[in-house]
């Protein structure tokens, strides 16, 4: 192989690389920097200190690691039947389910938020559901409640997860269903043994990818949650625009970019264990 020839493929991705380090390698690098600078403009790891000394912080990180791990749980538990439903139903309930979930995608989320705002509060529709005022604790709506915050998030977050897993779902062959009924394998069974296994790429992905937006999600916690349920973007919000504190600011960024980078790369090899 020729010098040119092995050269070829670097020049084609040359673009790809200059577009990703400017646009994501650039200011990650540059909050890195900012992190651990003084107000000085020396080195220092007291941002890094004063997080975790801090109660208030402290607390906002762990609701939006709760709340991640509730709403990933919660809209799995949607999604898979949901996806199977899909991907072995004809083709115009396919297309109808299909628009029904990408549709809210469409929307832009702090109008859905803002229709959420309207269905949660103390005369809202969800208020008049029987028992809905044992969930909330009274008669406020579901405004100020991490009940409120996870209904909201699930629906924001359920797109996003359908169509990780539809994507493996649809390439697994109806003949192996078929093959364990035949074998006598009961429906269930046949779900459990058969569709499951094959399908954990797709629920690892969709599952990651949820997490990844739940516990770094702002507009949503914020509008349905308010001041009464600060969640970890909202406290790296209010110290970097209201505070001014930039480098504590861009501490608590790094914590969040480092645990996020952590979650994608156990799941990414989760994801590619063999069943």
């Amino acid at each position: 192989m020729s010098v040119r020839t092995r050269r070829e493929p670097w020049l084609l991705l040359l673009p790809a690389i200059v577009l990703l380090a400017l646009a994501f390698i650039t200011p990650v690098a540059g909050m890195l920097l900012m992190s651990v600078q003084s107000s000085a403009g020396g080195f220092t790891l007291d941002n890094f200190t004063r997080l975790f000394t801090s109660e208030y912080h402290l607390q906002a990180a762990l609701r939006s690691l709760r709340l991640g791990v509730i709403q990933t749980v919660i809209t799995l538990i949607i999604a898979i039947p949901l996806s199977y439903v899909m991907a072995r139903a004809g083709s115009k309930v396919r297309s109808f389910l299909l628009i029904v979930v990408i549709l809210p995608l469409m929307t832009s989320v702090v109008v859905r938020t803002f229709g959420w705002v309207v269905l949660m509060g103390p005369s809202g529709l969800l208020m008049k559901i029987p028992g809905a005022e044992l969930l909330v604790g009274g008669t406020q709506g579901f405004l100020g409640t991490e009940t409120g915050v996870v209904i909201a998030m699930v629906q924001v977050l359920l797109p996003f997860a359908v169509l990780s897993i539809l994507g493996v779902v649809s390439g697994i062959r109806p003949q192996l269903e078929e093959a364990a009924r035949t074998l006598g394998a009961g429906f269930w069974r046949t779900l459990w043994h058969v569709v499951l296994p094959l399908a954990i790429p797709g629920i690892v992905a969709g599952a990651s990818l949820v997490f990844v937006l739940s516990v770094s999600s702002f507009i949503t916690p914020r509008f349905i949650g308010g001041a009464q349920i600060p969640v970890f973007a909202q406290t790296i919000y209010i110290d970097a625009t209201t505070n001014l504190d930039w480098s504590f600011a861009a501490a608590q960024a790094v914590l969040l970019f480092a645990g996020v980078m952590l979650v994608l790369a156990t799941t990414s090899r989760l994801g590619k264990q063999k069943v």
